[in-house]
């Protein structure tokens, strides 16, 4: 609306300072002519814009000029916690929202505190998804965002970890940002006795199908703490994958892989390290899952590491090796190569 567009460049000319019809233009995604347009209706409405000429030139608010329309509404004040990472702000369907919301803060701090947030904003990003690897399609993310603002129930399809469909009617009660990764943690209705309150689980936000909101509110727990549940999950998990240990030997290389490959689980391996012998090669016991997943994981540390035990596992990861030895042996040094 072209009211909220005129809005935005007085907070823009408030909060920045001088700025030209271009830059202003790229800010708000639309032509320089519709900015100069702006520009005058802004001036017809008594706002001081004033216009330099010249190589540095551009538009400025008159010097003392402040506007006090920095009132944020639901959504933008919603969206202040998302401040530091625009791509997931704009996955929940507040990119517009944080974008405003963040102009109308500086336009209402001081000239001291403005700059210095304006240099915060300059010197430091949040880039949430990891390395080497696709974000999720979420596609109904934004729907299960507004059941978690609005306290809703909502009926989908979820997709399992092993393709098993089930129909699941949720509670969402809050929304996670793990590696990447969306997460709701949900009440979970049916099944449970009567009186009984449903229980709160974690699913995948990617695998939700054909979301539908139900127009049933629920009243939301108010002892649930978020973050509490998702640092208790979040060990459970870790607890239930990771109830092996594998004794392993790393090279230098190796022990600067291990953290990169196991995340977690190799810093703390590395952190009780033995003493290095003469190659620099040290012990470590890192938490594994069941064998198979195991050996798919250590093969990734290629020639940086020894599987010492247990025999089983040091079994299998050599097998795996030979396998994999001999497949290659049978490519041969192929066509034209010595």
């Amino acid at each position: 609306m072209r009211a909220d567009r005129l809005l935005t460049i007085l907070l823009l000319l408030q909060s920045r300072g001088r700025l030209t019809a271009p830059e202003l233009a790229a800010e708000l995604e639309v032509s320089v002519r519709t900015v100069y347009r702006d520009l005058d209706a802004l001036g017809a409405a008594g706002v001081p814009v004033t216009a330099d000429r010249g190589p540095a030139g551009g538009y400025r608010l008159m010097d003392g000029y402040r506007t006090r329309l920095t009132g944020l509404t639901d959504a933008e004040a919603g969206s202040l916690f998302l401040v530091g990472a625009p791509g997931p702000a704009a996955e929940l369907g507040l990119g517009a929202e944080l974008a405003t919301a963040r102009l109308k803060l500086q336009a209402a701090l001081p000239d001291g505190l403005a700059r210095r947030s304006r240099l915060v904003q300059e010197r430091f990003h949040l880039d949430a998804p990891a390395w080497f690897r696709d974000a999720d399609p979420v596609p109904h993310l934004a729907a299960v965002a507004r059941a978690v603002w609005e306290a809703e129930v909502v009926r989908a399809d979820y997709r399992r970890w092993n393709g098993e469909l089930r129909r699941r009617t949720l509670q969402p009660l809050g929304l996670v940002l793990k590696g990447g990764i969306w997460y709701v943690a949900a009440r979970v209705g049916g099944g449970e006795p009567p009186g009984a309150a449903p229980p709160v689980r974690t699913y995948r936000v990617s695998r939700l199908l054909d979301v539908e909101p139900t127009g049933e509110h629920f009243e939301r727990p108010v002892d649930f703490d978020l973050a509490g549940y998702w640092t208790q999950q979040s060990r459970r998990l870790e607890d239930a994958l990771l109830r092996h240990t594998a004794r392993i030997r790393l090279s230098p290389r190796g022990q600067r892989l291990l953290p990169m490959q196991f995340g977690a689980a190799g810093a703390r391996a590395l952190a009780g390290a033995g003493e290095p012998d003469g190659a620099g090669w040290v012990e470590v016991d890192l938490a594994v899952e069941t064998e198979a997943v195991a050996v798919g994981d250590l093969l990734r540390l290629g020639v940086e590491a020894e599987v010492l035990g247990p025999p089983a596992l040091r079994a299998a990861v050599g097998r795996a090796a030979r396998v994999l030895a001999g497949r290659y042996e049978e490519c041969g040094a192929g066509p034209g190569v010595d």
